[in-house]
This record gives structure tokens, C-alpha cells and sequence, in this order.
């Protein structure tokens, strides 16, 4: 059965909402330790909240968040303009197939109109059929390589 869902812009003040995103997130993508062991204290998520270049929305069902979007503000520096990169983005899996993630990237959008942002953008693994198809219905699909590039080893 569908469930009333809220999707809405978090701000200062919703530390509470942010920490269920972030529990969220960590069973979502099957890292608890990583989203969960180290969170950072209030005034951190709060200051984070405030922030211009920092996007957190959260899909609320029965008072408890079911999805989460984190998304950046990037200020371009070849024109004056700015891009949104959108870092996590999950559903919990008893709220999926329910245009929740679709509802997530819409606001997003409009909240980085808001901002400035000229276009929305996400990265997602090949193997994630699920967000490739997603990412596919709503945008353009660019095959690009990603690289983590590691810090030189000292002894080098």
C-alpha cells in the first residue's frame, strides 16, 4: 500500500531529519559504519544545513525519513554560473517503485534554480541498473571514467 510521502528541503534546524537520512543512507547502500560510527555533532549538521552550496532533502513517511538526496553547489569558475552534483541519493527498499527518487531529483532541480545551478548532475555505477535506468528516463547519459587519485606515497 502507497503511504503518504513528504519530500521536503532540510534546513538548521532539522538535525533530527538529517541523522535519519544519514541512518537511512548507511542500510540503503549497505555501509552502516560509514554513514552511522562517526556522525558529526549538531552544530556541525546544522552549520552544513546553512550552508549555500549544500543540498540535503529528505522523503518523510510516517515521521521517519524513507529517502534521502545530499547534493553540492559547485561555483563554476569559466562563467559565472554554478552546477549541482548530487553525491547520495537513495530510497529505502519498502518505499521504492513509488517515483520517490523521481520526486527527490525534481526538487532538487528546483532548489538549485534557486541557487543559480544551470543543470543538475549524478554519477552512477554501471552495475546499478536500478539508478541507470532512473538517471536515464530523467536526463542525458555521458559515459565518462571516474578516478579516485590516491595521495603519493612520502617515500616516492
Amino acid at each position: 500500500m502507497k503511504q503518504a510521502v513528504e519530500v521536503r528541503v532540510l534546513n538548521a534546524g532539522d538535525i533530527a531529519l538529517m541523522r535519519g537520512m544519514l541512518d537511512m543512507f548507511g542500510v540503503a547502500f549497505e555501509d552502516v559504519a560509514s554513514y552511522t560510527e562517526r556522525q558529526p555533532d549538531d552544530s556541525y549538521l546544522a552549520a552544513l544545513l546553512s550552508r549555500p552550496d549544500f543540498i540535503a532533502i529528505a522523503a518523510i513517511a510516517e515521521a521517519k525519513v524513507v529517502g534521502g538526496l545530499a547534493a553540492y553547489v559547485l561555483t563554476k569558475f569559466e562563467q559565472a554560473r554554478s552546477e549541482t552534483y548530487i553525491y547520495d541519493l537513495a530510497v529505502e527498499q519498502a518505499f521504492r517503485r513509488q517515483g520517490i527518487a523521481t520526486r527527490l531529483i525534481r526538487e532538487v532541480q528546483k532548489a538549485s534554480r534557486t541557487k543559480g545551478a544551470y543543470v543538475v548532475f549524478v554519477q552512477a555505477d554501471y552495475e546499478d541498473e536500478p539508478a541507470v535506468a532512473l538517471y536515464t528516463k530523467l536526463g542525458v547519459r555521458e559515459d565518462v571514467l571516474h578516478f579516485d587519485l590516491k595521495e603519493p606515497d612520502s617515500a616516492a
